[in-house]
């Protein structure tokens, strides 16, 4: 589970500030971190089939954005990809 002390320090690793929730890289990096979370957890309840449907939801989500990022700013899509160490 993401604590409110992991959610700051990603939060300030790749936001602009602090306060920066909401750019793409944020909420890519925040949405890794559940995905992370919710695999390993999947991996031990493999009949937790409420959370891997969760778990779908939250890799089209991520989907969704890295698409978006790749298309307005694509040198920031290979950056945070690297970082991430996801395949993009």
């Amino acid at each position: 589970m993401l604590t409110k002390e992991n959610v700051a320090a990603i939060i300030k690793e790749y936001g602009q500030n602090e306060h920066d929730s909401g750019s793409t890289e944020v909420q890519i990096a925040l949405l890794t971190a559940r995905i992370k979370y919710l695999t390993e957890h999947v991996k031990v309840h493999k009949h937790d089939y409420h959370n891997s449907r969760g778990l779908l939801r939250l890799v089209a989500q991520r989907h969704a954005l890295l698409k978006y990022l790749k298309r307005t700013d694509y040198n920031r899509y290979v950056e945070l990809i690297k970082k991430l160490g996801i395949r993009g």
